[in-house]
């Protein structure tokens, strides 16, 4: 079997717009010039600009790229830049998630994520039932931020947890990673997806092709994850993740199967159907629920991260089908 490859580092993406030009333009200096300040002005927090300059600053902490002084990622100047970025994001995001009240639960907002109607509108309802080849790959594109790295934004969160949690934090995660087959990567199962679908399977090689709602998935995720004082909404942005997992994704092998798309584009996601319909379990019990019996305070925080993982998705799925209704490609360039 050929595993399609993956480079370790990616390319810097081209700007899109005034903040994501100054963080991007000082990666190709040296370390020890001065980070300016943000230009001056109203920038959507949601916006693809500053979105595309929060991730650039996020990869410096996993892979970072090609040709950048590694010296960036502990910058003190850059990080001060990056903590304006993360504020604007994650102030919005709070206003969007609502009051979090004294009765809200994390046992409540999970119940509430297992029930998804058989009809909905998203677009792996639209896949299933009426979706394109075109507007899947458009799809397996937006996924493609974090998919090529899935599993790692989480994987912050393994050394703030002890006991039960951690274990089985680390056994979902290990599940993610192959069970210790480089082959049985989910990383590396979707490198092998966009390559049978024809697309660049290379790490990043979209970043500059997504709209600010794709980035902003992944930099929640990235935000959670590398804030030790965010440990229980990583917490709760994992529940969320895993339980929602197995019925989006079946909807994908309908959608792919009506399509008579290649055996690595369905496996990918049957692999998600019948790995992550276990994980639910594990995490509801074993991972909220020994968090939460260790340090109650953090309910708020599981709570918080459950809800803003359902802004951030549920902003990218009407973005999708706003374009896709309007018969417009729901990316910032079309496809070849």
């Amino acid at each position: 079997m050929t595993l399609a490859a993956t480079s370790a580092e990616p390319t810097l993406p081209r700007p899109q717009g005034p903040l994501s030009a100054v963080v991007l333009d000082l990666l190709m200096r040296d370390p020890s010039a001065a980070a300016p300040d943000a230009p001056p002005g109203e920038y959507d927090p949601y916006g693809t600009d500053l979105q595309l300059a929060l991730y650039a600053c996020y990869e410096l902490h996993y892979r970072g790229f090609a040709g950048v002084d590694p010296g960036w990622e502990w910058n003190p100047r850059l990080l001060a830049l990056r903590a304006r970025l993360e504020d604007a994001f994650i102030g919005e995001v709070r206003r969007d998630a609502g009051q979090i009240g004294p009765d809200d639960n994390a046992a409540t907002e999970m119940d509430a994520l297992s029930l998804e109607p058989a009809q909905g509108e998203g677009p792996s309802y639209h896949l299933r039932d009426a979706g394109t080849w075109d507007q899947m790959r458009e799809y397996f594109v937006h996924r493609s931020l974090y998919h090529l790295k899935e599993a790692d934004p989480h994987a912050w969160a393994i050394p703030r947890l002890i006991g039960q949690a951690k274990a089985s934090f680390v056994a979902v995660e290990f599940d993610e990673y192959g069970g210790g087959h480089g082959e049985r990567l989910h990383q590396q199962l979707y490198a092998d997806l966009m390559a049978a679908a024809g697309l660049d399977h290379s790490y990043l090689g979209y970043l500059d092709a997504v709209p600010g709602e794709t980035l902003a998935v992944v930099n929640l995720m990235s935000y959670f994850g590398l804030h030790r004082s965010m440990r229980g909404a990583a917490v709760g942005h994992f529940a969320a993740t895993e339980i929602t997992s197995p019925p989006g994704s079946r909807r994908l092998v309908d959608a792919l199967e009506r399509m008579g798309a290649p055996q690595a584009c369905v496996g990918f996601y049957r692999e998600h159907v019948e790995a992550d319909a276990v994980h639910e379990q594990v995490v509801r019990a074993d991972v909220v629920g020994d968090l939460l019996a260790r340090e109650p305070h953090l309910s708020r925080d599981v709570v918080f991260g459950i809800r803003a993982r359902d802004v951030v998705e549920n902003r990218l799925a009407d973005s999708m089908m706003a374009r896709w209704r309007a018969g417009q490609t729901s990316l910032c360039r079309p496809l070849r």
